[in-house]
């Protein structure tokens, strides 16, 4: 710490006190997703899903009759997490969970019609919450890109 006349220099310079709550990346992430999932509650709500189950369903659009594992993979959750998402969303009648007959320790999930049919449904929410944001397409994927980068980084360290 360097004192300038009388003041420490984070209080001469409150940019450079680390300890500053407007100076953590980590709440700035926190705050953008607490702000992303909030916009996407009422237009989830209103197709009847929530947050996690809309995440699920994302992974199985992109490809159907996948593991608990595989989507735990892709969403970096448990299947502790995972199962009880997975139990409402079959319950709605938009899943069916079933025992891998190559190996029955594995359980398959599968979109059923009406879950394969809510993915237009989605698009619309997707296209709602891109206009909130006010951000180009070419924005939203250097963004992104710079997301993944730095999951990739805190996934050095586990």
């Amino acid at each position: 710490m360097v004192l300038v006349g009388d003041l420490r220099q984070e209080e001469a310079d409150p940019a450079g006190d680390p300890l500053l709550l407007d100076n953590q990346l980590c709440y700035a992430l926190y705050a953008a997703a607490h702000r992303m999932t909030k916009a996407y509650r009422p237009l989830l709500e209103r197709i009847g899903l929530t947050y996690p189950q809309y995440l699920v369903l994302l992974v199985l659009w992109e490809q159907d009759r996948v593991t608990v594992s595989d989507i735990g993979r892709r969403l970096r959750l448990d299947s502790g997490t995972l199962t009880p998402v997975l139990k409402r969303l079959e319950a709605a009648g938009l899943l069916l969970r079933s025992r891998r007959q190559s190996d029955e320790r594995e359980v398959e999930i599968a979109l059923t019609p009406r879950g394969g049919a809510l993915r237009s449904e989605a698009v619309q929410v997707r296209e709602s919450v891109m206009c909130q944001l006010a951000l180009s397409e070419p924005e939203v994927r250097a963004l992104r890109a710079d997301l993944n980068h730095l999951i990739e980084r805190l996934g050095e360290t586990e």
